[in-house]
């Protein structure tokens, strides 16, 4: 038995299955390459990058990461913003036969040690401006070499736009024992040897942090990642003389997808920015007539509220979709009058290389999840006992489908803990809890998982509790979620402090050790300093009742 509800409201134009190219991901690149050779791939900034130089440059630098010894199934950490550089360590990566390790650019030193550690990573593709968090780590760990790039190397034409400061700055020369300049590697001649990955092969480990401990690295082949690259091209109906603006971040798994692989694919052209800018997005829509632009919802309500928009002509836009939060009704309300484009949501997750459910586009719903994509069965199911719910019945959502993880890196028990098996199939708990309604569209209402959203970032409060733990005057933290008024929900830290730091040490302090320890996202915006946490009998940090306090305030 499949989950088929859905199939009442499926676009007439699309197949309800898809088969999947039995070729790597890098195949896609190359493929676009051999057929439209002088079309750009890239827009960076007003200056163009064409297929064939995107290729060769992918091929040198896969060369020169084999010559420094990667090999098959090697994980090889990208830590950079977004970026033609990006684009192409991703796929030299892929081209070397090695595994993707991407990496949040917001990280810094102690959530790259884990990285490292977990990945045994000997080499890193990093930008510029992150040098100096990665740089010094070749010294205290088994990275052995970082090749360092700055994304002002690829802005070569003159521009108009606004740039930001990381893309603005010249290229600095590398001089730290270890690290090898970009421009040096791509140059040094290498060429790389015959690859052999295959569909079942390892080809990018997105990482996804739990509700305990550090990150888990979603082991993906390049069958997951193939997925949601067709998926996209295919749902979209994306093709060579598509252009796509890329605001998402390519290291998390929705960006990745929809603003770099699937277009790719596709042989569409990818007009890059590196930080979010609402005026420099407006232009670059208008300038290059860009048809799809994937985004989260915050990005999308932002780009609304600009007082100047309306001096934009936005007419060549043919979709645009995301996710990270709901949609609220009055923007999308603006976004329909402005464009005549409702915005289509979708559902996913690192565990599933991005979307499971999409809303179909001619008949999306408010504030929905989407019905489940080619191939993909997913049901409710009770959270206990794993009966399965009917329409309207609240549960957790499971899935399976082609771009499901094969399981997280070196956690096989946390692998077991993550699937269940429905009618002979394997399917993921999402640890979120939805329905579906009478159509099949899919409705989030809860989370299983201690998770805070916060403007579409995931924060695990663990995590960040694991970190804070290594400050010297806190005893003990909880991290909890709080009513924001723009971003939904911020970071809250409950702390007990030791009594040695209980009269010099204040909330600016804590926050200000945070920044320079964590992600800026993931920084509690507020701190309280209390006596004692609630524990149960068992001595369990009773989070939940923190949690319900402050909301209730």
């Amino acid at each position: 038995m499949t989950f088929t509800r859905h199939h009442k409201v499926w676009p007439k134009e699309l197949p309800k299955t898809m088969t999947l190219p039995q070729t790597s991901v890098f195949t896609n690149l190359e493929v676009s390459a051999r057929r439209y050779p002088d079309h750009n791939a890239i827009i960076y900034y007003d200056t163009p990058m064409t297929y064939r130089s995107l290729l060769g440059e992918v091929e040198a630098l896969a060369g020169y990461l084999q010559h420094q010894g990667v090999k098959k199934g090697e994980r090889v950490l990208l830590y950079m913003q977004n970026s033609p550089q990006y684009v192409i360590a991703y796929y030299a990566i892929l081209r070397a036969d090695a595994v993707v390790i991407p990496v949040n650019p917001m990280n810094r030193s102690a959530e790259l040690e884990h990285y490292i550690a977990d990945t045994d990573a000997r080499v890193c593709l990093a930008g510029q401006e992150l040098a100096e968090f990665i740089t010094p780590l070749v010294a205290t760990s088994g990275l052995e070499n970082v090749v360092v790039t700055a994304y002002s190397s690829y802005v070569r034409e003159p521009t108009d736009l606004t740039l930001p400061a990381e893309v603005a700055a010249p290229v600095q020369p590398v001089t730290v024992a270890g690290c090898t300049a970009w421009d040096d590697a791509i140059s040094a001649g290498h060429a790389p040897a015959s690859y052999s990955a295959g569909p079942d092969d390892l080809a990018v480990f997105p990482y996804s942090s739990g509700t305990t401990g550090a990150p888990k690295g979603c082991m993906h082949t390049h069958r997951s990642v193939m997925a949601t690259a067709l998926h996209r091209a295919l749902w979209n109906v994306s093709s060579a003389d598509s252009v796509h603006l890329a605001t998402l971040p390519f290291f998390h798994v929705t960006g990745m997808t929809g603003s770099m692989n699937g277009p790719l694919y596709s042989g569409s052209t990818i007009v890059i920015m590196t930080r979010w800018d609402r005026a420099t997005a407006a232009k670059l829509i208008e300038r290059y007539r860009v048809t799809g632009w994937s985004n989260i919802v915050t990005m999308a309500v932002d780009f609304l509220s600009n007082p100047e928009i309306g001096n934009y002509d936005l007419s060549s836009l043919s979709t645009i979709g995301g996710g990270g939060a709901a949609m609220p009704e009055a923007v999308a309300h603006k976004l329909k009058t402005m464009t005549g484009l409702d915005y289509i949501e979708g559902y996913g997750l690192s565990e599933t290389m991005a979307a499971t459910h999409i809303n179909p586009t001619a008949h999306p719903k408010a504030q929905c999840l989407g019905i489940p994509v080619f191939d993909v069965d997913s049901r409710i199911i009770d959270v206990e006992t794993l009966a399965e719910k009917g329409p309207g019945e609240v549960g957790e959502i499971v899935s399976h489908g082609p771009q499901v993880m094969v399981g997280y890196w070196n956690r096989p028990a946390d692998t077991d803990a993550a699937f269940v098996t429905i009618d002979g199939k394997r399917f993921f708990r999402t640890g979120d809890l939805g329905y579906y309604d009478d159509d099949g569209y899919f409705f989030m209402v809860d989370r299983v998982k201690r998770m805070i959203n916060a403007s579409g970032f995931k924060v695990w409060p663990s995590e960040v509790e694991g970190l804070m733990y290594r400050h010297p005057g806190i005893h003990e933290v909880c991290i909890i979620s709080a009513p924001h008024e723009k971003r939904g929900e911020t970071v809250k830290a409950v702390i007990v402090l030791t009594p040695a730091a209980a009269d010099s040490t204040s909330e600016a302090d804590i926050i200000a050790w945070c920044r320079e320890q964590m992600a800026a996202y993931k920084v509690p915006e507020r701190v309280q300093f209390v006596d004692q946490l609630p524990k149960s009998p068992t001595g369990k940090l009773m989070w939940r009742a923190l949690q319900e306090q402050e909301w209730q305030g």
